[in-house]
């Protein structure tokens, strides 16, 4: 493929998944002030404390297989026929397991009610194993569009009724229920979307073909799901569901931030990474280029969430979420640099590195849990403060694993983030400066949003930013009619 046809199969892609991932978490973004207006943090505590056990049943379900398929070269119809049925039959005999250990899991958190919660939130498993195969089968097809349809669409509907279910009084149930739905219509679109159907002729032997790859990618995300999940844990066995609550809104929101670039750069820099593989200079250029990009969205989005938090918790949750703001900021700052680690990780994963990629995410585990085990005693904010860092830090782990298979510099990477943040730190303390003397919580949030993207804006132009520039041409491309 041409450097031009790569580029353009990038942007499209870039585009399509980040529309997506910016559509639908500004639809979840307004469906969740609402559920948080209606809702209470114990509500949310029901739920978020069931996260690491849901997530957990997930990957298993999962095994690794939707990116051994997307990263193989060369994908027949029988190797979608046969992980097809693997999920499934995992996601069944899973669900059973977690059925069955729903009032073990209710006794672990000195909450009964939480066995009935537990069963029906456990069913989005099942969910997912029908879906698997069907959107490994379009990602691999670059077909980012209609995974996007599918998945704005579904959100609007799950949304709409999970704002119902609240308002007639649903509490928890309506977190559950939403769930649900959500998964039921994203992957009854998977399947109207591709043109692969599956067979009963059930042959696992490709699934044995990508085993030593998928179980590497299955270990390492529950390690990653482990490492990101285990405060919930903690928080809900040893504080209160409405300690769980507060810590769930804030995560919720500095992660529905930061997975509009994840989704984005997932989307398609393992398809293009593959595409590339065998010129490692060209490799490069495209890394330093996602990498600009990334930083140039993602600085001053996260940064810039960091900064409105106190006003925006108010403002749009009520002051009963006020124990969130604090969790929120500091979580802000390890989201900002979350995207470029998916990127690194993206380009090891593409390397088939999935020892290398293994390892790296066993030692955040054991770092992180560690440092909890030390940090528990001094509260949730320090837990919370040391374990970004421990995220933050990392990002130099996944540089140097980048390093050894593009020949990526750490002069190089300084200078792809450098600018990126200098100018959004100007920007935050130029708006911060301006917006001193305004009154109003409602006027403050609204002048600190304007101020920063306004000055970020100029001074980008100003600093004839090369990416500011290519973003621009190629938005105005495409919103112009008939692009």
């Amino acid at each position: 493929m041409s450097d031009s046809a790569l580029k353009e199969k990038t942007s499209r892609g870039l585009f399509w998944g980040g529309t997506s991932s910016f559509l639908q978490q500004l639809l979840n973004a307004a469906f969740g002030i609402y559920l948080a207006r209606h809702l209470s943090a114990d509500d949310y505590g029901m739920v978020g404390a069931l996260t690491l056990f849901n997530m957990l049943a997930l990957l298993l379900q999962d095994g690794g297989f939707f990116v051994a398929l997307v990263n193989r070269r060369e994908v027949r119809k029988e190797d979608y026929n046969s992980v097809f049925w693997f999920n499934l039959f995992v996601a069944i005999g899973c669900y059973l397991i977690l059925f069955f250990c729903a009032p073990l899991i209710a006794r672990f958190f000195n909450h009964p009610e939480l066995v009935a919660v537990a069963r029906w939130s456990f069913l989005t498993l099942v969910l997912s194993g029908f879906g698997t195969a069907q959107k490994a089968y379009l990602t691999k097809r670059l077909q980012i569009k209609e995974i996007s349809i599918v998945n704005i669409t579904a959100v609007v509907i799950s949304g709409a009724l999970g704002i119902y279910l609240a308002w007639k009084g649903f509490a928890y149930w309506t977190l559950v229920i939403q769930a649900i739905v959500l998964g039921v219509l994203t992957n009854l679109g998977f399947w109207l979307f591709s043109d692969w159907r599956p067979n009963f002729h059930i042959d696992f032997v490709p699934v044995k073909e990508m085993f030593g790859f998928s179980v590497k990618l299955l270990l390492t995300n529950v390690m990653y799901v482990i490492n990101n999940n285990v405060i919930s844990v903690i928080l809900a066995r040893f504080y209160s569901m409405d300690r769980v609550g507060y810590y769930t809104q804030a995560n919720k929101w500095s992660s529905m931030g930061s997975s509009v670039l994840v989704g984005m750069v997932n989307s398609v820099v393992q398809p293009v990474m593959v595409d590339v593989a065998d010129d490692r200079e060209r490799q490069l250029r495209v890394l330093r280029k996602m990498v600009r990009f990334t930083a140039f969205v993602s600085f001053p989005a996260m940064f810039g969430l960091s900064f409105i938090a106190p006003e925006f918790i108010i403002v749009a949750l009520t002051e009963k979420w006020a124990d969130s703001i604090v969790l929120l900021q500091i979580l802000c700052i390890g989201c900002a640099f979350a995207p470029i680690t998916s990127l690194f990780a993206g380009l090891v994963i593409s390397k088939g590195r999935s020892t290398a990629y293994l390892l790296s995410h066993l030692f955040l585990m054991l770092t992180t849990l560690s440092a909890i085990y030390f940090a528990y005693p001094l509260g949730i904010t320090w837990m919370v403060i040391i374990t970004t860092g421990i995220n933050v830090a990392w990002l130099f782990v996944w540089w140097m694993l980048v390093r050894r298979e593009v020949s990526y510099t750490l002069l190089q990477l300084f200078s792809d983030l450098a600018p990126f943040l200098g100018i959004t730190a100007l920007s935050i303390a130029l708006a911060w400066l301006t917006c001193r003397p305004i009154s109003g919580m409602v006027w403050v949030l609204v002048a600190k949003i304007g101020v920063t993207a306004l000055l970020y804006v100029v001074i980008m132009r100003l600093s004839s930013s090369v990416t500011f520039k290519e973003s621009m041409q190629y938005l105005t491309r495409k919103l112009r009619p008939g692009a």
